[in-house]
Formats: C-alpha cells, sequence, structure tokens
C-alpha cells in the first residue's frame, strides 16, 4: 500500500495539531504548514506525491491564486478549512479550481479521519462506482491479540463495515473472516479508516486474493 502523505496548512497551531494527531493516531504521514510559503516548500520538497491537502484559504491574500498554484496540474485533492471561506464568491471560485471539499477545523478528533478517508480511500467510498451493499453477515477479525466476532453493515468491493460496540483504533491492521451469503468464508486483509463507539468501524480491504474479490464483486454487482 503506498504510503499517504497528507498537507495540512492552517494558521492555528492548535489546529494543525490536532489533525496531526489524528494521522498520527492511524498511521498516515502528514506534513504541517503555518504559512502559504511553507506549504508551498512541502509540496515542493516532497519526495513523492501528495495524496491530500487541507488548507486555510486565509494563508494568503490571494488564497484562490495560491490554492490553484499549489495544486497546479496534479490530480491529488485538496479540502478546504470551511471556517476560513470568507465569502459566496469564494465558495463558488474554489468549487471552479476544483477543490475537493471542506472541513470542519473545529471538529474533534475522533471525526477527523472519518472527514479525510473520502478523499484517501476514494475507491472504497465513491458510491457511483463502489456501491456498498447493505449486509448483515457473520464477520470474525483479528487485530494483534484482539479476536472478536461481529456483524457487518455493509460490504463494497473495497472495504466493509462492522457493527461493534468496541471497535479497533483507527489505523490498525486487521485479518477478517467474512460469512458471505451462500459461500464458504472469504479472507481478507484490511486497515481501519473510521471508528465510531455508537456505529462500529470502517475497513479498507488492502489484500484479498481474486477468487475472494470475484466473489465479493459478484455480491455487491460491481462487475
Amino acid at each position: 500500500m503506498q504510503d499517504k502523505i497528507i498537507l495540512i496548512a492552517h494558521r492555528d497551531a492548535t489546529v494543525r495539531d490536532r489533525f496531526a494527531a489524528a494521522l498520527a493516531d492511524a498511521r498516515h504521514t502528514f506534513v504541517t504548514a503555518s504559512t502559504a510559503e511553507s506549504a508551498n516548500e512541502a509540496v515542493r520538497s516532497s519526495t513523492e506525491p501528495m495524496s491530500l491537502a487541507v488548507l486555510d484559504i486565509g494563508l494568503s491574500d490571494d488564497g484562490l491564486g495560491w490554492i490553484r498554484g499549489l495544486r497546479g496540474d496534479l490530480t491529488w485533492p485538496v479540502l478546504v478549512f470551511a471556517g476560513t471561506v470568507r465569502s459566496v464568491a469564494d465558495t463558488r471560485a474554489l468549487l471552479a479550481i476544483p477543490v475537493a471539499g471542506y472541513v470542519n477545523e473545529h471538529a474533534p478528533a475522533a471525526q477527523i479521519l472519518p472527514a479525510l478517508a473520502p478523499y484517501l480511500f476514494p475507491a472504497s467510498f465513491d458510491r457511483r462506482l463502489n456501491l456498498r451493499v447493505p449486509l448483515g453477515v457473520p464477520v470474525s477479525y483479528r487485530a494483534g491479540q484482539t479476536i472478536a466476532t461481529a456483524v457487518t453493515l455493509n460490504l463494497g468491493p473495497g472495504g466493509l463495515a462492522v457493527r461493534t460496540l468496541h471497535p479497533l483504533a483507527l489505523g490498525l491492521l486487521v485479518e477478517l473472516k467474512i460469512k458471505l451469503p451462500g459461500k464458504a468464508e472469504i479472507e481478507v486483509r484490511g486497515r481501519v479508516v473510521w471508528s465510531d463507539r455508537k456505529a462500529g468501524m470502517g475497513v479498507q480491504f488492502e489484500r484479498v486474493s481474486p477468487a475472494d474479490q470475484r466473489e465479493i464483486d459478484k455480491l455487491t454487482g460491481s462487475r
């Protein structure tokens, strides 16, 4: 799996630190910037392409021009901190750049990765290409010394959601066995990309055998 590199650029150190801590807990690589110049330098000096940038438009007097220049012709998504947008006209201009969306800079730490996950793992969250099928079937999983059983909430070609009151921590690698309807168990390996004690957890697949992937694809109608 290619490492995810996320740029967090905001003038407020508490915002940068909260987002950085959430990404560190999920074992993502990140860089932070407090000025437009340091954000530009982070992009220029990175040895790998950025996977995502989350930006404070107010870091530059010409925030729109700065974001256009920072992104250039590259395809990685850019999010904007919602509280830094100054007008409806800015919102329209940002859509034309385009930016992928907005994120709340005041979001609690537990909500940060779920907010970013659709942009870091688009194959699992783009419902136009990768439908999630509501599915309640038995699933057993193991992560380190933790072994548990639960029930799935839904399943897609690139991941699944699990209903549990004891979700695993963000970023953990997990081995899962899923009992598909009418089929023997399939085995997949994935990583926890969201975790909520009220809802359960979401797992992004990282390793699936071709045979098991075909069974998932047939069930979810992706082939």
